[in-house]
């Protein structure tokens, strides 16, 4: 995995807490680095015309897996996006609530929460991820060392899909800049290459910073 153990490590740091002026504090995933180091790395992405997704599956991306005693990913992720979450022996929420940062909603029952994957598979595989072993995409689908993955309304992430930011951005513009960030990280942790009107809208979002 190119320059992922450096980012990786940086990451580590903390699970930080941001703020939005529309919001209120709350848990995310791993804090990206800054735009402008995102910047510098976005200039460093391949950019081409993206891939198909013939012969993509999302089982070719395992998940949800076991990450730590009874919980697997999702739950993990609940957990650290949740505030006042409380889980039983199995790992299942039981209390709690998630504030979606994309659209500004809040939820106390965990089934109305999807976790996103900032990148998504099906896009992961147009740009690159169709010629990594299982393993790896394994990885990629559960990692939860950088901004992979994030407990938003399930509304706002089936309204995603599987697009990108050229098709689509939260509606919540105070996000724009941490989720161009976030995407970013992803990308070039990955070496994922990306398509020009992609490129274009990172570069208008990080102008939001």
């Amino acid at each position: 995995m190119r320059r992922s153990i450096t980012a990786a490590v940086t990451a580590l740091a903390a699970t930080a807490a941001f703020t939005l002026s529309a919001g209120p504090a709350l848990a995310s995933p791993p804090t990206p680095p800054s735009a402008s180091t995102a910047a510098t790395e976005l200039a460093g992405l391949t950019v081409k015309t993206e891939g198909s997704t013939t012969g993509y599956s999302r089982d070719k991306f395992p998940h949800w897996i076991t990450q730590s005693g009874s919980c697997d990913t999702r739950e993990e992720v609940l957990k650290r996006d949740g505030t006042g979450v409380k889980v039983d022996s199995s790992c299942q929420p039981t209390a709690g609530s998630w504030y979606s940062v994309y659209d500004k909603t809040t939820f106390t029952d965990s089934s109305d929460v999807d976790i996103d994957h900032i990148v998504p598979l099906a896009e992961a595989w147009k740009s690159g991820a169709s010629g990594w072993t299982q393993a790896k995409r394994q990885e990629f689908a559960n990692n939860l060392t950088i901004s992979q993955l994030i407990a938003v309304s399930a509304s706002s992430n089936r309204s995603k899909g599987d697009r990108d930011p050229s098709e689509w951005q939260p509606t919540n513009t105070a996000v724009h800049c941490i989720y161009a960030r976030y995407w970013i990280w992803v990308k070039y942790t990955y070496n994922l290459s990306l398509q020009s009107a992609e490129k274009t809208a990172l570069q208008q979002m990080l102008g939001t910073c």
